[in-house]
């Protein structure tokens, strides 16, 4: 259930004697407000008051009272509450019922996200940092991203302080790279080699292109708090320090999304039913906007699609709009012939190419191998099987197989850590 925004807060003041239909009034409400799907409600008792009758009610030892002042509190959606005010509002007789607006910042059932929020970062990180000096020619940081799997060096001082970052947007940005190093990999050896000459002619070293200051966080750090850092800033990683704030480790995305794949023993009230609306499937974190292309689409149709998709994927479908391949900037340019590569690559670095593209079309193109599964899959199994076949989208298809939606490494991180978009999408 995702609530952010603008949202409604019931009180609901009455007595700690009063009744309905033979049963205490608060203990029917509560009952009420859960089946009627409010996202919670809390009973809180007062230690002395008066109401309508001017009878001071106390919880002194002295004078006490049978019948302490309740207050019963409900936020959720205006229209949820407007809702619930229609059937609880006739079962208080005597009492007060008040209703206000509030901004829902942050609302997560401890059911919905297995991420182990209190462990200390230190836990979580990888410890093997591939780093680089200020010093080092932009060259050779271009040839540590190729053929990895981390896409972003750190920039360390003589004291392994942290001076920098250089990913592949500050690569392409200030370094003159054409494009993702994750792209560049998939050029055949005689094109990657004159692109890396071009870069080494510029003689820019590392300090030249990083982004500085970077934001980083210190290995006692919880969990919860780095990756509420990242999901608010929209980082892929953050360099973890020491308390002498030199590097020892690096938190990424993966980092925080294995912990969910972890089996271990879970407390007593992960077995107890989950509440009405809980969010727990892809199906209500997923895009929506899944950019498509049938498998006789040419090569023009599916760049366009591509620059202007997210994702920078397009799902490829047969003639039953089911999804049957998938196909990513690298792989336009791993298979476009050596002499069309240039204009490919200008196309979708959005720079003026000439000339026209290649012939090719989607079925020619694409992987044909493709993460799909319901809706219905709950969140941890769709990340074990991401991070068990390293894939970074996982398409959501029905029941034929027609792709619904699509989730990437991004809304899954908000998931786990039970963290929505400002929209509520």
């Amino acid at each position: 259930m995702h609530i952010n925004g603008p949202g409604k807060r019931l009180r609901i003041y009455i007595g700690e004697s009063d009744q309905w239909r033979g049963r205490s009034l608060y203990n029917a409400l509560l009952e009420t407000l859960k089946r009627e799907g409010l996202a919670g409600a809390t009973v809180a008792r007062g230690v002395a008051g008066f109401g309508a009758h001017s009878r001071i009610h106390t919880a002194s030892l002295e004078v006490l009272s049978s019948d302490l002042p309740l207050v019963v509190e409900v936020v959720d959606r205006p229209e949820q509450i407007e809702k619930a005010l229609t059937i609880v509002g006739p079962m208080v007789r005597e009492g007060l019922i008040t209703l206000e607006d509030v901004q829902i910042v942050k609302y997560t059932h401890r059911y919905l996200h297995p991420l182990p929020g209190d462990k200390p970062v230190r836990e979580v990180m990888t410890r093997d940092v591939v780093t680089v000096t200020p010093e080092t020619p932009l060259v050779n940081v271009m040839d540590l991203l190729i053929g990895q799997l981390f896409k972003a060096v750190t920039v360390v001082d003589g004291a392994r302080q942290v001076v920098g970052i250089i990913s592949d947007g500050d690569l392409i940005a200030r370094g003159g790279a054409r494009q993702r190093a994750s792209v560049a990999e998939r050029l055949d050896a005689e094109t990657l080699s004159a692109q890396l000459a071009d870069i080494r002619r510029t003689g820019q070293a590392a300090q030249d292109v990083m982004t500085s200051p970077v934001i980083t966080v210190h290995e006692d750090t919880p969990l919860a708090q780095a990756v509420s850092l990242m999901a608010a800033r929209n980082l892929k990683r953050l360099p973890v320090l020491d308390s002498k704030e030199r590097l020892v480790g690096i938190l990424s995305r993966v980092d925080v999304l294995r912990t969910v794949t972890v089996t271990e023993a879970r407390p007593a009230h992960h077995e107890l039913p989950v509440p009405p609306g809980a969010a727990q499937t892809v199906g209500e974190v997923m895009d929506t906007d899944v950019p498509m292309v049938p498998l006789d689409a040419e090569l023009a149709d599916i760049v366009d699609q591509m620059v202007n998709a997210e994702l920078k994927r397009v799902i490829a479908v047969n003639s039953m709009g089911q999804a049957v391949g998938i196909i990513n900037d690298g792989d336009l340019v791993a298979r476009a012939k050596p002499e069309a590569r240039r204009g490919l690559l200008d196309r979708l670095m959005r720079r003026s190419a000439t000339g026209p593209l290649p012939e090719a079309t989607a079925a020619q193109l694409m992987t044909p191998s493709v993460l799909t599964g319901p809706a219905h899959m709950p969140i941890a199994e769709a990340v074990r099987q991401m991070l068990a076949q390293k894939r970074k989208r996982f398409v959501v298809v029905d029941d034929e197989g027609r792709p619904v939606g699509i989730v990437d490494r991004q809304m899954l991180l908000h998931a786990v850590a039970g963290i929505t978009k400002a929209n509520g999408n």
